[in-house]
């Protein structure tokens, strides 16, 4: 949520950029691929390099200016940048060493669109609710799929929206399934939370123990609770993970890969406080470890305490035999693309849900008695002065003061949001087939929180 987390730019970006746009102008792009991190370099070698920037600078022409956007998070920034021919939002992440480790162009989302041409079909739907899904809808590619889910008390009513020739039309999809990204963070927290319940372990305790045959590289201590709530200092992807597969990009990272990093290239920032940095490795390590603290798998871990525990009957940690129960996911464009398989980072990111499954779980947050979940919303540390994380929930007031849980995800071909108030019992449910690199994918948080306000404003709220 870039509207709640709001930073200066760093100097360390202007920097950086600033010589990124001088070697681009330049047509010295060896330079830049000499400011590029490893992992980096083997994703983008020096011949595609070349390729890509000769390619942008025929279709933009040179630099002309570059404008800081206020939407900078701790590991990337955004600028407005005006090209001859155009102008293109540059988003860019930096390691540990200030090398480029993440680049990213695409059309400025704050240049004024044509307006739509797509119809509003959702016929059968109060208006209220068919507005809110329209305007930020519409704009999406067509065969975009939504499955939406609003929860008040202990009834949930459901709304499905299917994008087809230029109409957005309804469609029953509760039980479709689609890839939930990074909210499956928020169950590998809750099988940490339940496995401190029972005793197994506490928040506190060192992963380092689980890995007996291994040395963690420098005798980097690593414990439970920062894995969960992104305070290890970890960085967002281990540094030996080959991202040349971008339809795929996590499949080949396995036990031998996780095993040599921790052993060979563990690195953390050396912070004099605490900080922030969202990791999916970190997540990723700590689902992984769980599975070795119970000498099981992970996936199996989830299946005993989630999908059995809250009756998550069509929720899956594979996409393969779905048949027609998975809803396809799609690039930016709206094309089919292969969905994305985990091995060893699973936790960060691998399970598919429904939106019925979901809001079971959305409901289970509002048992008193329930123990394990109480624990994932409790705050663990403060991000900034609006917002705080317990284990993976992120913590949020709406605009009339309420206490909100909140997480999204994004993957190759799929966004989705979700955003409880435990207090009143209220909770939306965005599942979508739209691309996280769809320049408008933040639509769907925007999505989940324009819905939840509006069904507290029905409350009386």
């Amino acid at each position: 949520m870039t509207s709640i987390s709001i930073f200066a730019q760093n100097e360390n970006y202007k920097i950086v950029m600033d010589n990124l746009i001088n070697n681009y102008n330049a047509d010295q792009y060896e330079k830049i691929f000499n400011d590029y991190s490893a992992e980096m370099q083997q994703a983008l070698p020096l011949e595609k390099n070349q390729q890509f920037f000769s390619g942008l600078k025929a279709k933009a022409g040179k630099i002309e200016s570059k404008a800081f956007l206020n939407d900078q998070q701790d590991d990337y920034a955004l600028y407005k940048t005006k090209f001859e021919k155009m102008e293109l939002t540059v988003k860019i992440s930096l390691d540990h060493q200030n090398h480029i480790n993440g680049l990213l162009f695409k059309a400025n989302d704050m240049q004024k669109e044509s307006k739509s041409d797509t119809a509003n079909v959702l016929n059968t739907y109060p208006k209220e609710i068919s507005d809110i899904i329209f305007s930020n809808t519409q704009n999406f590619p067509n065969n975009t799929q939504l499955s939406i889910a609003i929860i008040e008390k202990d009834k949930v009513k459901y709304y499905g929206v299917i994008k087809t020739n230029d109409k957005l039309q309804e469609i029953e999809n509760q039980n479709k399934v689609f890839e939930i990204g990074s909210i499956t963070k928020v169950f590998t927290s809750t099988v940490l939370a339940s496995l401190v319940e029972e005793g197994q372990i506490k928040l506190t305790d060192k992963i380092n123990s689980f890995y007996p045959s291994l040395k963690f590289k420098n005798n980097i201590q690593l414990n439970f609770i920062d894995l969960a709530n992104h305070t290890s200092g970890l960085a967002r992807l281990p540094k030996n993970i080959d991202l040349s597969d971008e339809n795929n990009p996590y499949k080949n990272y396995g036990k031998s890969q996780i095993e040599q990093y921790l052993q060979d290239s563990l690195a953390i920032k050396n912070t004099a406080q605490k900080k922030y940095a969202y990791s999916n490795l970190g997540v990723g390590l700590l689902g992984y470890t769980l599975g070795q603290s119970q000498g099981t798998g992970f996936q199996a871990l989830l299946q005993q305490k989630i999908f059995d525990q809250y009756q998550m009957k069509n929720s899956f940690v594979s996409s393969n035999n779905l048949g027609d129960k998975l809803v396809k996911g799609q690039n930016p464009d709206g094309k089919t693309v292969s969905n994305w398989d985990f091995d060893v980072l699973f936790g960060a990111g691998g399970i598919l849900s429904t939106t019925s499954d979901l809001a079971n779980f959305a409901m289970a947050q509002f048992d008193p008695k329930n123990t394990e979940l109480a624990l994932t919303r409790i705050p663990t540390f403060e991000i900034n002065q609006d917002m705080k994380i317990g284990l993976a929930w992120h913590l949020l007031k709406s605009p009339n003061g309420s206490d909100l849980i909140w997480h999204n995800g994004g993957t190759g071909g799929y966004s989705s949001s979700m955003v409880v108030n435990v207090k009143d019992q209220a909770a939306v449910i965005v599942l979508s087939n739209l691309s996280a690199f769809h320049p408008k994918t933040k639509n769907i948080d925007k999505l989940c929180f324009e819905l939840l306000n509006q069904s507290e404003s029905n409350s009386g709220k």
